[in-house]
């Protein structure tokens, strides 16, 4: 086997700073990798559009919703994915309640695409994204102007209210629920 000197970094014996040493590599060892190339683009998602999402409501921006850089706080996001999950949920015509139960909220995650400003109204879009034993995942975006400006995803978990301890979801309910499945990809 033929090794090839190469320049590495090491600690110094205390520690505190770095020094240039030499290492033996195996010429075949990494091949086509280099440490200082960047890894490749990550393949692009899809961009979320409004029709993805088979309920939707409109929302104002309001000027308290503003911080002092001018556009809608980021904690004001998540106040507008609560309306558009209210909305569809608390909608009798929808029928997806559970007798004895109700849904809360146990996570949320929030991608920022664009900024907001005030004056002017958006659009949330939600649709149940996938299911679990006794919980559900909601697929949020939020638009203005029909360009895609955050996205969303909340996982809602079915609880009984008398105990308040998660219960299984309804086969019922699951089926309700899926008539309201996100459609994008």
């Amino acid at each position: 086997m033929h090794l090839r000197p190469c320049e590495a970094w090491e600690r110094t014996a205390m520690g505190k700073a770095w020094r240039a040493t030499s290492v033996l590599l195996n010429p075949g060892f990494a091949e086509g990798f280099s440490v200082n190339e960047h890894p490749s683009a990550r393949p692009q998602k899809p961009v979320p559009q409004l029709a993805d999402y088979p309920h939707r409501v409109t929302e104002v921006v309001r000027f308290g919703d503003l911080d002092p850089q001018g556009h809608v706080n980021q904690a004001v996001f998540s106040t507008y994915f609560e309306s558009g999950r209210v909305a569809m949920f608390r909608d009798k015509s929808l029928g997806i309640g559970v007798p004895g139960a109700t849904f809360v909220l146990v996570r949320i995650e929030i991608d920022y695409m664009k900024e907001l400003h005030w004056p002017g109204t958006i659009e949330v879009g939600t649709g149940v994204a996938e299911f679990g034993r006794s919980s559900f995942k909601a697929a949020q975006a939020i638009f203005r102007d029909g360009a895609f400006v955050a996205a969303g995803r909340a996982t809602l978990v079915c609880i009984d209210l008398a105990t308040r301890k998660s219960r299984l979801l309804p086969e019922e309910a699951v089926a309700r629920l899926s008539q309201w499945k996100y459609r994008g990809g």
